[in-house]
This record gives structure tokens, sequence and C-alpha cells, in this order.
């Protein structure tokens, strides 16, 4: 089964139903509509829950609308967006980067 790392704040988030997204760049998992996820705090390596992909969509990076947001947490601004998913994707994150657009259900 495929898995998502998210951060401890994230992951507790997602278990109040308040995060219902997330965003990958560089999908190394090809995930898909459908796909089972186990979701593990990427702290401590724990499993906190499943999930299932149920919306799916793809976009430049530099496209993202507010619409987009829906169920994923906000920046503070646009360079904050790209100063996070720099760190965690290093200097080749651009605005012409794919996004990955992902909602989940918890199961």
């Amino acid at each position: 089964m495929k898995t998502l790392k998210f951060r401890p704040e994230l992951a507790s988030l997602i278990l109040l139903g308040e995060k219902t997204s997330t965003w990958r760049l560089f999908d190394d998992k090809n995930l898909t509509l459908g796909d089972e996820i186990i979701l593990i705090n990427k702290s401590t390596g724990e499993e906190f829950g499943k999930a299932v992909i149920i919306e799916l969509r793809e976009k430049k990076l530099g496209e993202i609308i507010d619409t987009d947001f829906y169920g994923h947490e906000k920046f503070e601004s646009v360079e904050k967006m790209y100063e996070a998913y720099r760190k965690y994707y290093g200097d080749k994150v651009t605005p012409e980067s794919i996004v990955k657009i992902i909602k989940f259900r918890l199961v």
C-alpha cells in the first residue's frame, strides 16, 4: 500500500477532519484516483490513519487559485508557499512545476 507522510501538526488537522487535501510535486508514487493510502506521522514514522483518494487534479504551481486551497492549509503569501515546497523538494520548484492536488477521505 502507498504511504504519505505528514508533519505532526498536519496529522492532527487530518484527524480532526479539517485537512482533506494534500499537494504533492514530482509524484514518485504514481498516486491515482481510488488508491488507498497509509498516513504516516513524519516525525515518529508511525501510522496515524488510512485514507482513500477521492479526487485528483494536476496543474502548474503558478496557476493555483483560492478554490484549490479547499481542505488544504493556506500560506501567508505566494512567496511562503514556494519557500515551503522548496524546503521539501529543493530549488527545482518553480511556477511551472506540476502539483498533484489530492483530495482524500479517511477510512
